[in-house]
């Protein structure tokens, strides 16, 4: 079954911005819901199974609002619109930096961002790509930004879950850096160069090996431990007991990409199972729908978890 819907819209100039170069947009539209675009001067026809022409007429009607309000757009914001129910994203806190402001590009962020509001525990769990890390960083910039903390501690295991730091060249530094570079491109993403190195040298944002957390107690910061999965039981206990006094805590990790050891459980696994019953901990799995990166990655994620799942399912 078949129907057809119409949207017209009124402005001229930001109909070229909605449709995009050579009908770019109205294409992406159709590829992420299944539909047919035919843009007829100002009025859009749609034509697809009922269900789907509804969400692209709705998905038009909020880029072109978003347009309305002088807000940019482009494939990413696309793709975004599709993912979420049009409208809730102005549901979502949005996190402002010193140079960007960021909204939700999936449901699962959308969940992801008012948990890290929330909560003062969190854990983000999922594929690479859902932006489970940068909206962490995202956060705790936006939280120094208007003076609620005084500190940013980013840590990661090191080299897999060992921190077998002895074997690489260089100095401390250098051999650490490869392993944080992803927190420091983040940060970079959400401030000016020179002020992530003045915060940098001054200690207010510190970027560090997981085993630099030992002993410590950490208050009035916003932690963030990524790549957790490749933490032990007795890593990821010593690190969430650092947390101190108005301070906030982010784990996050991927449970299909564990590289410890075999027949060494998961310090995440650990303790997702430890805490499921503290209610103020809050655990928001993402999945491939979550994908923000190119769409092929999101691909890439099924096609792998459907081999796992029939593996799953053989040895069951």
């Amino acid at each position: 079954m078949s129907s057809r819907v119409a949207r017209e819209f009124d402005d001229n100039a930001l109909l070229q911005v909605l449709y995009g170069p050579h009908n770019a947009h109205l294409e992406r539209i159709e590829r992420g819901l299944g539909v047919s675009l035919a843009a007829r001067g100002n009025r859009v026809e749609i034509d697809g199974p009922p269900e789907r022409t509804a969400e692209a007429a709705a998905v038009l009607d909020g880029l072109y609002l978003r347009l309305q309000k002088g807000l940019p757009l482009d494939s990413a914001d696309i793709d975004a619109m599709v993912r979420m129910l049009p409208g809730s994203e102005d549901e979502v806190p949005l996190i402002v930096t010193r140079k960007r402001q960021i909204r939700a590009r999936s449901p699962g962020q959308a969940d992801y961002m008012r948990a890290m509001e929330s909560h003062d525990l969190v854990f983000g769990l999922g594929p690479a790509g859902t932006g489970k890390t940068y909206l962490a960083v995202a956060r705790a910039v936006s939280m120094m930004v208007r003076g609620e903390i005084d500190r940013i501690v980013l840590s990661r295991p090191a080299v897999e879950a060992g921190e077998r730091l002895g074997f690489l060249p260089g100095d401390l530094r250098e051999k650490i850096d490869p392993y944080l570079r992803p927190l420091y491109d983040a940060l970079h993403d959400m401030l000016p160069g020179d002020q992530v190195a003045k915060k940098l040298i001054a200690g207010d944002i510190e970027v560090a090996p997981l085993a630099f957390m030992r002993g410590r107690t950490l208050a009035n910061c916003f932690v963030i431990l990524d790549e957790a999965q490749n933490t032990t039981a007795v890593q990821m206990k010593m690190f969430l007991t650092r947390l101190g006094e108005n301070s906030r805590m982010v784990v996050t990790g991927d449970q299909s990409q564990v590289d410890l050891p075999s027949g060494v459980r998961s310090g995440l696994e650990d303790a997702l199972e430890v805490l499921g019953g503290i209610t103020d901990v809050a655990v928001v799995r993402f999945n491939d729908r979550d994908v923000v990166r190119h769409g092929l990655v999101a691909e890439i994620v099924r096609a792998y978890d459907a081999r796992d799942a029939q593996r799953r399912n053989e040895r069951s």
